[in-house]
């Protein structure tokens, strides 16, 4: 009515509103990749491609010493880049493969530095032989299902750690080779939580800062707190009945909290698409650049892919010190020191750790100390155990590495999985080959079981149950072990760490110990060179 009266003097001005609206029509399209346009050379399908340079990989690694033939044979290596190929290609995500090899082969030739490898993609030895990742999946018993399970359909997620101060290098190739019009940034939205919420709605309501404080105060500082379970406390609650600004102050809050705060920028997820992104998505600008006005998961259900560039200090630190070192020794090659190293083992043991990436903390000094690591699995072991939940596991399990205490299993089946963690389930994919072992699961269909137990999914959970009991009676486990095995899975698939990013982790860990054992200073003056950097740029 305000604006028919507004623009009565233009003829048909609000009725034209409606004709504009309704010419105008969006619809989205879900469940449909949109990936890069990505060409392979030599007019190669990505097929193609993608074994021409796996193969290609495996082979120059292999002269190169990096795969163990006396351990695992040649054949178990070329089966499994088989099968992962084909699950690789069935799901369709050849092309996604290629896209971040070739941005992270962007990265190595312009002498930027790459992390190992970081989360479940550790576990691809298609990965490791084509350069995304350093780790060789076969060696650490780390699970390519744990990454891309053909059951469970899903986007594969490389998080790959890059040079903290080149990040931005590479994600300008990626501009450049695909078009600035096809690569955006992520928005994210900081939420409205019950503290927050209730000092910003106060300050809405003009009312006096203390009195808002004193209510803000009474919500405990405890995480992911609701403003409902707040008002159980005594003292809130007698507040909420006694005083009606503060009994409007917390209704008008609960109605807001949860809700979108701000919006900021994702701190590594970038989407590349194949048409310009506008396209797809709305587009907003922030203080570092074009972003997308959706979050990471609607983005992901419009069919936009995400890849994640972070920034990893420790990369830099590592490099710096490498260029160091080859001052005076031009052969040094940190990727090839020994993984055995006796010097670098008894700096562990002493808990030196100042520095040393992942094990600098106190409490990870105190557990080195106690553990005495004496290979890389330790190492690994020590960050998956580190943890709110699995620190329970910490003291069984430097018992039984020392034999003070016996290291059993239920049955012989379960010694090759859990000898490695001296009886202790630690790893998501120990879980997994449990599983498999026991009942006769595929590792896709024990990947989709660990993630039940993980999440605690009751309906789930009692399903899986008997499947689990079921297969391990087929394969002459009894029933009331499977009951047994299941219940101890279940406690601790919770906190069961995933030991594909423990692993890469621990490679980077066991560098910087290497580093530190023997070469000091090149090691501090990389180290403290990037302490300055940070603050610099803190500043800044």
């Amino acid at each position: 009515a305000e604006m028919k009266t507004l623009f009565a003097s233009f003829k048909g001005a609000v009725a034209n509103t409606v004709k504009i609206a309704e010419k105008c029509n969006f619809d989205f399209e879900f469940d449909k990749l949109h990936l890069p346009d990505f060409k392979a050379s030599g007019g190669l399908s990505h097929k193609e491609k993608l074994r021409n340079d796996t193969y290609f990989g495996f082979e120059e690694k292999t002269k190169d010493g990096r795969f163990d033939f006396s351990l695992h044979l040649r054949d178990e290596y070329t089966q499994r880049i088989e099968y992962e190929l084909s699950v690789i290609d069935k799901m369709g995500f050849n092309a996604y493969f290629l896209i971040v090899s070739d941005f992270v082969s962007y990265a190595k030739r312009s002498g930027i530095p790459v992390g190992p490898g970081r989360g479940s993609g550790a576990g691809s030895l298609v990965a490791f032989c084509i350069g995304i990742t350093d780790v060789d999946p076969i060696a650490f018993d780390l699970l390519f299902e744990r990454f891309l399970n053909p059951e469970r359909v899903s986007m594969p997620d490389f998080d790959i750690d890059f040079c903290y101060n080149r990040r931005e290098e590479v994600i300008e190739y990626v501009k450049r080779k695909y078009g600035e019009d096809k690569v955006s940034q992520i928005v994210t939205f900081g939420t409205l939580a019950a503290r927050a919420a209730v000092r910003d709605v106060g300050r809405a309501l003009g009312m006096p800062y203390s009195h808002v404080d004193t209510v803000a105060k009474l919500i405990p500082r405890e995480l992911n707190i609701s403003i409902k379970s707040a008002l159980n406390t005594k003292e809130l609650k007698q507040l909420y009945n006694d005083d009606a600004d503060v009994r409007r102050l917390i209704d008008i809050s609960r109605s807001l909290e949860g809700m979108p705060r701000h919006a900021s920028t994702h701190a590594a997820g970038v989407v590349i698409t194949e048409k310009p992104t506008y396209e797809y998505v709305p587009l907003s600008y922030s203080g570092t650049g074009v972003v997308t006005q959706f979050d990471m998961n609607t983005d992901a259900r419009l069919g936009l892919v995400k890849f994640d560039f972070l920034g990893l200090r420790y990369l830099t630190v590592i490099h710096d010190a490498e260029l160091a070192i080859k001052e005076k020794n031009p052969d040094f090659d940190i990727s090839r020191i020994p993984l055995d190293d006796k010097k670098t083992f008894k700096l562990l043991c002493d808990g030196r750790t100042d520095g040393v990436f992942q094990l600098e903390s106190g409490g990870m000094k105190q557990v080195l100390s106690r553990l005495m690591p004496s290979n890389l699995e330790d190492i690994i072991a020590c960050i998956a155990l580190f943890r709110p939940g699995p620190m329970d596991s910490i003291d069984k399990f430097i018992a039984r590495k020392h034999g003070k205490e016996k290291t059993e299993y239920k049955i012989p089946l379960l010694k090759d999985i859990l000898d490695v963690t001296y009886g202790c389930i630690v790893y998501q994919e120990q879980v997994m080959q449990i599983c498999r072992t026991l009942a006769g699961y595929s590792y896709a269909r024990a990947d989709i079981v660990r993630r039940a137990m993980s999440k605690k999914k009751t309906d789930a959970m009692q399903a899986e149950r008997e499947g689990f009991i079921k297969g391990c009676i087929e394969h002459n486990v009894s029933a009331d072990f499977a009951e047994e095995i299941f219940e101890e899975m279940v406690g601790f698939a919770k906190y069961a760490f995933n030991k594909s990013h423990a692993t890469a982790y621990g490679i980077i860990s066991y560098r910087t110990a290497y580093l530190k054992a023997h070469y000091p200073a090149e090691y501090f003056s990389a180290l403290l060179t990037s302490v300055l950097d940070n603050s610099q740029k803190l500043k800044e």
